[in-house]
């Protein structure tokens, strides 16, 4: 798209520039900030009062904290040491409080006279350090410290009164070093340009920018801040919804071939075979698929259903109509084991309505074919042939499915199963394959929140399964403390053997292989000092050694067998086969099996280190039993100790199925930024005080309002402050998150 010139931004210019290139070496390094605007948007964590201390009761173990607080007490003890036998050596203990709490810091060596001749009784400062254990006290071993004296023009009351900002902060680069450079660069916030439209920001009774800058990093009163914040969560809200607005309103321009199925064709023949009716939700969500599939634009729509709700079927329906009307469709699976248990189960489902070109085809036949990047040549040449002649109408596959070689006769609808795992260069890739853009349908087990999708998936309309199919069987789910109650997991193991003697299939899964190195970062550690510590600090449970246990001992005389990333295609298949055909009664694997396995003889599942998954992933792990007419059992093993947020996170999924309550436990639990794909994209995250749960209201009433924007102005001629705000947002890597549909 041709776009009118963005403003020039002062905010661009490099921090070296203006801090010097030591100090911008180690803000690059540390924080990833890289110019004034990425400074002054690094906003204030909290803010302390000079007169209100930090809790000091409630500081949390090995991380990094600042505190404000006074010296109560200081000591220098001097002792006799390795280094000074004549007992020069000192340690100078000094004990902060804030009422709340009392802390101790601990200076050894030439590195306690400075503080001790500062950090007399009564000085009040602000330190920050790790909290550690020593004696079963609390203490901040060598902490930087920064005095806080009044400045002598003022007064008492307004010293104690003002609001101290506390920065995201690191090791090397404490609070109030960032708080300096801030100070710094801070003159240049009152030339921001400002993205709002006037009419928004004044109809909405927001502060100028400029103002917003300067009130979140030297706020006089908590009004100031409030004022600020609802000023920077519109910033990002209504920035992010004008990116997906304009990729909405391209996508609409862009010609699509209408498909619509044939009167007495596949589809009708397809569902006249089924064995079931469809559920109410699944019947629903087809209708707004084919509405999408008969326009003369591409469709963009995200399929989102609880685990085992039926997206594949929809999905074929939809596969079906388009081969109906004459055009080609193509699925595409994260993993090889996912992709060739689609085929199957897809075959499955069609019968001789998968034999297109063979005698035993029904007359409205198709072929169904599988490309995967393991393949044989001569499989491989015969599945590409069938491709470009047409003669299959499906074809399911990984992203081998996007190589240059890979040619359709007419594609006219992509399904992207799990869509995380697929990245912009690949979805484009595979639009190029059509005549025309085909359309696109993106199916996701982790259910969704509306504002994520709203923020994430901006760019796709969204559709919900929220109905389990008759028949499926519900899933208790239990915590099992190994290190508080070891009795419980010799009980969980009895309870898989029980399962396997009344004829049914367990998995184990680990959180990691086990032919690896071990974790060089959790290597070189010093002994632990907590429960919590110890579970988090050894490396995690692997396949290969808990199988090998298993075998040995709580499971001995089953059929155990392995399955994990690293295995070849065939082999993966082949263990997958056995397992689907009930030869054995354990799976040993890792995550490979989150989606889309389907054994419905499989009915209890054990997950070790349960504490190491995310909630929404041991969400769909769990959704892999309770697939048949026998109820289905998942036992979450740990040893966190009770009280630790991990297992308190285990409790939220054991208590709930619901995907999309547990959707909202996993994102109040993460920061705020991973939501728009931190990991996936690598750029620094764009959501900086937007909250996707709390700030609902704010994304939807932004979504309108960037909606009418775009629908006005398309190339925002007329807002070329907008622009600027966009270049920023949409740096290459972002962009391409943003493209991922």
């Amino acid at each position: 798209m041709d776009l009118v010139p963005a403003l020039e931004e002062p905010l661009r210019q490099p921090l070296k520039s203006v801090l010097g290139p030591a100090t911008a070496k180690v803000m690059a390094e540390h924080l990833g900030l890289l110019t004034v605007g990425d400074l002054l948007h690094h906003y204030p964590r909290r803010y302390e009062e000079r007169g209100q201390l930090t809790h000091l009761a409630d500081l949390p173990m090995d991380e990094h904290v600042t505190v404000v607080a006074q010296v109560a007490d200081a000591r220098l003890h001097t002792f006799a040491s390795a280094k000074a036998p004549r007992g020069k050596g000192q340690r100078l203990e000094v004990t902060i409080t804030d009422g709340s709490g009392r802390l101790q810091l601990v200076f050894f060596g030439a590195g306690v006279h400075k503080p001790h001749k500062e950090l007399l009784p009564g000085t009040r400062a602000m330190f920050a350090g790790k909290v550690s254990v020593f004696n079963r006290r609390l203490q901040l071993a060598h902490p930087a410290y920064e005095l806080l004296r009044g400045d002598p023009e003022e007064s008492v009351e307004t010293w104690a009164g003002a609001l101290i900002p506390i920065y995201p902060a690191t090791a090397k680069l404490e609070s109030w070093k960032i708080g300096k450079a801030i100070q710094t660069v801070l003159p240049t916030a009152r030339e921001a340009v400002e993205p709002l439209p006037e009419s928004l920001r004044e109809g909405r009774g927001l502060v100028p920018l400029p103002e917003a800058l300067l009130k979140i990093h030297r706020p006089q009163t908590k009004a100031d801040i409030e004022d600020a914040r609802s000023r920077l969560k519109w910033d990002e809200a209504f920035v992010l919804q004008v990116a997906l607005a304009r990729r909405r309103h391209a996508d609409a321009q862009l010609p699509a071939v209408p498909r619509r199925p044939a009167p007495d064709g596949l589809l009708t023949a397809f569902d006249a075979r089924l064995p079931f009716t469809l559920t109410d939700g699944q019947q629903r969500v087809s209708r707004e698929i084919f509405d999408d599939l008969a326009t003369d634009h591409p469709m963009h729509r995200l399929l989102q259903g609880e685990v085992g709700s039926g997206k594949t079927m929809v999905a074929l329906r939809a596969m079906l109509a388009v081969v109906d009307a004459g055009g080609q469709a193509a699925m595409l699976a994260p993993t090889e084991v996912l992709a060739q248990q689609h085929h199957r189960s897809i075959v499955e489902m069609m019968g001789e309505l998968a034999e297109g070109g063979m005698l035993s085809g029904a007359e409205q036949a198709t072929k169904v074919v599988l490309l995967t990047g393991s393949m044989g040549a001569a499989a491989r040449r015969h599945a590409l042939l069938d491709l470009t002649t047409g003669e299959a109408g499906i074809v399911i596959g990984t992203h081998a499915l996007i190589e240059d070689k890979v040619q359709f006769h007419d594609l006219g609808l992509v399904v992207v199963d799990e869509q995380h795992r697929f990245g912009v260069e690949q979805r484009d890739a595979l639009r190029g394959k059509g005549k025309q853009p085909p359309h696109l349908l993106v199916m996701t087990a982790t259910p969704i929140p509306r504002t994520v999708a709203m923020t994430v998936f901006g760019d796709l309309e969204t559709s919900v399964l929220d109905q389990l199919p008759a028949g499926r069987s519900p899933i208790a789910s239990h915590v099992v403390p190994a290190a508080d109650k070891p009795h419980f997991l010799s009980r969980a193991w009895e309870r898989v053997r029980e399962e396997v003697e009344n004829g049914h299939q367990a998995y184990v899964v680990c959180p990691r292989i086990g032919d690896e190195e071990d974790d060089p970062k959790k290597s070189g550690k010093k002994k632990p000092q907590s429960p919590e510590d110890a579970a988090e600090k050894r490396p995690p449970l692997a396949v290969l050694d808990v199988a090998d246990q298993l075998v040995k001992g709580p499971l001995k005389g089953l059929r155990i067998e392995i399955l994990h990333g690293r295995m070849h295609p065939d082999d993966k298949d082949a263990v997958m086969r056995r397992f689907a055909a009930g030869e054995t009664h354990v799976l040993v694997a890792t995550t490979v099996i989150e989606v889309g396995v389907n054994v419905p003889n499989a009915t209890a599942m054990v997950i070790m280190d349960a504490d190491r998954f995310g909630v929404s992933q041991l969400h769909q792990l769990r959704g892999r039993v309770g697939r048949g007419s026998a109820p289905g059992l998942c036992l979450l093993v740990t040893e966190m100790p009770e009280a630790s947020p991990a297992r308190q996170r285990l409790g939220a999924v054991a208590s709930t199925l619901d995907g999309f309550e547990l959707s909202r436990i996993d994102l109040e639990q993460r920061r705020e930024g991973d939501v728009l794909g931190q990991a996936q994209s690598g750029a620094r995250t764009s959501l900086k005080v937007l909250a996707v749960i709390e700030d609902e209201e704010i994304i939807a009433e932004a979504r309108e309002e960037a909606t009418a924007v775009v629908a006005a102005d398309p190339e925002l001629s007329r807002l070329p402050a907008l622009r600027t705000a966009l270049d920023a947002l949409l740096d290459e890597e972002r962009e391409q998150y943003l493209e991922k549909g």
